[in-house]
C-alpha cells in the first residue's frame, strides 16, 4: 500500500505538458474507464478553471481536479492503480483550500452516486433529486465554506487530531491501547503477522473484549497474513476471538497485490488510526481522532477485507 507517495500541485491550462497529463488522465478515466462520451467530457471550461494534479514520486500523474467559475468542483479522477490510497482526498482538499483562498462562500459539486460516502467523509452535504449525467446517477453536494477557514486567515483553528508519538515500542504499545480504549463499538485491524507481544496485555485484551461485547453494533475485523504462526503460538488475541466468534472475525488476504503488503494499521469508529508502513519497522504515526487522516486507510481496508477469504486455519475454532 503506497499511502502518500505522491504529491499534488497546481496545473497551468496553459501549459501544454501540464495540459497533455491532465487531458490523458482523464481521458483514461472517464472516457475508457466510464464510457462518457469525450465531447461530454471537453465542456471548454478548462482555459478558465483552476486544476491541480498528482503525481506518484516518479512525477507521473496519477490524479487530478479542477474550480470552476462557477465555484464548483469537478473532474475529479485518480487512475485505478492509485485509488483507496488517498490520492482523491489529497486532490479534493487541494481544491477546497484553493477555494477559501479565493474567498469563495461555498463550493458544490456533482458526485456520481457511488462516491457521496467518500465526499460525505470529507465534510461535504447532499442534497436534492438524483440527477444522470453522461449515462451515471450522480446527486449535487455542496460544503460551506467561512472566511476562518481559510488556509492563511489568521483566526483560522487549527485542529486538534491528538496526535500520539510512535517512535519506539513503548510508544507503539501505548498508541495501540489508546485506540482501543477510544473505540466504542467498532475497531480494524491488519497485520502481515501477530506478534506474540503485540495486542496481547491484559489492558489491550480487556479493551479488545470490551469492544466485541459493546451491543449489537460490535464489530472487530481482523485481516492476518497469517493465521497459522499466531495459532501455533497460542497468541491470546486468537483465544479471544475462539470465545467472542460472533462479533471477532478473521480474515486472509487471498491476492498476492494485498499478501505483499507490509504495512500494518489498526482503525476504530472515533476517527482514530495507527499506521506503520512497514509493520517490522519504526516510526509508525497516529492520531486519535483524524478523520481525514484515517479515511483512505478505512478506504483500503474494507476493499482488501471484501476480496479476503475467512481464515481457513481457524475454522475449528469456529471463528
Amino acid at each position: 500500500m503506497k499511502l502518500q507517495h505522491f504529491h499534488v500541485e497546481p496545473a497551468d491550462w496553459a501549459n501544454p505538458e501540464q495540459r497533455a497529463a491532465l487531458l490523458a488522465l482523464r481521458h483514461e478515466v472517464f472516457v475508457q474507464g466510464q464510457g462518457v462520451p469525450e465531447a461530454l467530457e471537453r465542456d471548454g471550461l478548462d482555459d478558465q478553471c483552476q486544476h491541480v494534479l498528482a503525481r506518484d514520486d516518479d512525477g507521473q500523474p496519477i490524479g487530478c481536479g479542477r474550480l470552476t467559475p462557477q465555484h464548483k468542483i469537478g473532474r475529479m479522477a485518480v487512475r485505478e492503480p492509485w485509488r483507496g490510497q488517498g490520492v482523491g482526498a489529497a486532490v479534493l482538499r487541494a481544491l477546497v483550500d484553493k477555494a477559501r483562498t479565493l474567498g469563495w462562500p461555498e463550493v458544490s459539486l456533482g458526485a456520481q452516486v457511488s462516491a457521496i460516502g467518500f465526499y460525505e467523509r470529507l465534510g461535504f452535504q447532499a442534497y436534492g433529486e438524483i440527477f444522470e449525467d453522461a449515462g451515471i446517477d450522480h446527486r449535487a453536494m455542496r460544503l460551506a465554506l467561512t472566511a476562518t477557514d481559510r488556509p492563511d486567515h489568521p483566526d483560522r483553528p487549527r485542529p486538534d487530531t491528538g496526535t500520539l508519538p510512535v517512535n519506539d515500542r513503548e510508544e507503539l504499545a501505548a498508541a495501540r491501547l489508546q485506540l482501543l480504549c477510544d473505540a466504542r463499538h467498532r475497531v480494524a485491524l491488519h497485520l502481515p503477522q501477530l506478534p506474540p507481544d503485540a495486542y496481547a496485555s491484559d489492558d489491550e485484551l480487556a479493551q479488545w473484549r470490551r469492544i466485541a461485547t459493546a451491543g449489537r453494533n460490535a464489530q472487530v475485523r481482523i485481516l492476518l497474513h497469517d493465521p497459522d504462526a499466531a495459532l501455533r503460538d497460542g497468541h491470546r488475541l486468537i483465544a479471544l476471538a475462539q470465545r467472542l466468534s460472533s462479533t471477532v472475525q478473521i480474515r486472509t488476504p487471498v491476492e498476492d497485490v494485498d499478501l505483499a503488503d507490509a504495512s500494518a494499521c489498526l482503525l476504530n469508529d472515533a476517527g482514530g488510526y495507527l499506521l506503520l508502513p512497514d509493520a517490522q519497522r519504526l516510526p509508525g504515526r497516529a492520531a486519535r481522532h483524524d478523520r481525514a487522516a484515517q479515511a483512505p486507510l478505512q478506504q483500503h481496508f474494507d476493499e482488501v477485507w471484501e476480496r479476503s477469504a475467512r481464515a481457513t486455519v481457524l475454522q475449528r475454532l469456529d471463528i
